[in-house]
């Protein structure tokens, strides 16, 4: 039975990335390494749309949104945190950790936070002025945090808007972009993202285990400030390193060999034309969703790497997830938190072709009906393929 893997993360690693990284591991410290590492980073910047630097970790994108913290903040700070799903929640959790007081603007998951609450909020506490008043802003909000693709719901926010508001301010803008870089537009100088932290098993094609960060000129000041504990994520160790090629410790070596192959594929089919497919590869399965008479969770702030589904009344979510992946070998996934068991997600980021996912609409047509909700068999698939 062949398995296929439509999950938010990880994601199909292509077979020239595989076979990159199973070639014989060379030493870090060597000439040939840092070529790799410095096309890595050069391609990097052009995913990241950015022309600062993008420091590379051997992490999960969680390591790299703690180390964001540590490296902007000084105990006594406060920041703004978004929270419209579990990731949002996330950066309000790291905030706790290191005993940073926020400000959290709670969001209806399922629904994308409005760019005005953050103004509002940044003009409240001194951080904007108000429109009446001349002068510089009072540093009293030193960040605001937030997320690019909520993952745990299919919702896209818009950072854009949001990076207007933030711009002025003397505050920092944060977006988690770990399920959205390479799967959906960002650009990161152009739209005022002041740090954009990613990660590698999602649109980058290559298996967890490197994270990254981008760091506007605004962020790195306050990470030459920053007086929270750090050492392996060390911002300022990290930036000194890459400008010369190198790590400041051993990294994912055979990782970054297969980065550096999955990135070539951006190169050769064109940025553009790479988030032109997922977003009609996404459009599709909506479609085919709405044929199956399926509700889609996030109808409004939907993203084109992951697509949220309410489980229809009646049907077993776990049951449904379970039986996709075990009995057929279609690996989607459920809902995380209050949504467990409420809805299930459908990727379409990354190395997820049309084939794959018009075998993930069959089955779960396939098993759908064998659990009772009735529908026109084909239907879905028939929808999918005229979206095609």
């Amino acid at each position: 039975m062949k398995n296929y893997l439509l999950t938010p993360g990880p994601t199909p690693v292509p077979k020239e990335v595989l076979d990159a990284m199973a070639r014989p591991i060379i030493h870090h410290r060597t000439p040939q390494f840092q070529t790799i590492l410095k096309e890595v980073e050069a391609d990097l910047k052009h995913v990241f749309q950015t022309k600062n630097n993008v420091l590379i970790f051997s992490s999960s994108g969680t390591g790299a949104m703690e180390g964001t913290v540590t490296n902007l903040l000084s105990p006594g700070d406060k920041a703004i945190v978004v929270r419209a799903g579990k990731f949002g929640e996330r950066w309000g959790e790291l905030c706790d950790a290191y005993g940073i007081e926020f400000i959290p603007i709670d969001v209806e998951w399922g629904k994308a936070v409005d760019p005005e609450v953050i103004k509002k909020i940044l003009t409240e506490k001194g951080t904007l002025p108000p429109q009446k008043l001349a002068g510089p802003p009072m540093a009293e909000i030193k960040a605001v945090f937030t997320t690019l693709c909520e993952t745990s719901t299919g919702v896209s926010i818009d950072i854009e808007a949001i990076g207007k508001i933030v711009k002025p301010s003397n505050a920092v803008l944060v977006v988690d972009a770990i399920s959205a870089l390479g799967a959906v537009p960002i650009k990161t100088d152009e739209w005022g993202i002041d740090v954009c932290v990613a990660g590698s098993q999602k649109g980058l094609m290559i298996p967890p285990g490197l994270s990254f960060v981008s760091l506007s000129q605004k962020a790195l000041e306050m990470v030459s400030s920053s007086k929270l504990p750090k050492y392996y994520f060390s911002f300022s160790a990290h930036k000194k390193s890459i400008e010369k090629d190198d790590t400041p410790y051993t990294p994912a070596v055979n990782l970054i060999i297969g980065l550096n192959e999955a990135l070539k594929v951006f190169k050769k089919d064109g940025l553009e034309n790479v988030l032109s497919k997922h977003k009609k590869n996404a459009q599709g399965v909506r479609n085919a969703m709405k044929a199956l008479k399926l509700e889609l969770f996030a109808p409004d702030a939907y993203s084109d790497a992951v697509t949220a589904v309410k489980v229809p009344e009646g049907i077993d979510g776990g049951k449904l997830v379970k039986t996709m992946r075990d009995k057929y070998g279609v690996a989607i996934a459920g809902g995380q938190a209050q949504l467990k068991g409420k809805i299930f997600r459908i990727a379409t980021m990354g190395h997820i072709t049309p084939s794959d996912l018009k075998v993930c609409i069959d089955t779960l047509e396939t098993v759908l009906s064998d659990m009772g909700y009735k529908f026109e068999k084909g239907v879905g698939v028939k929808a999918f393929e005229k979206t095609l």
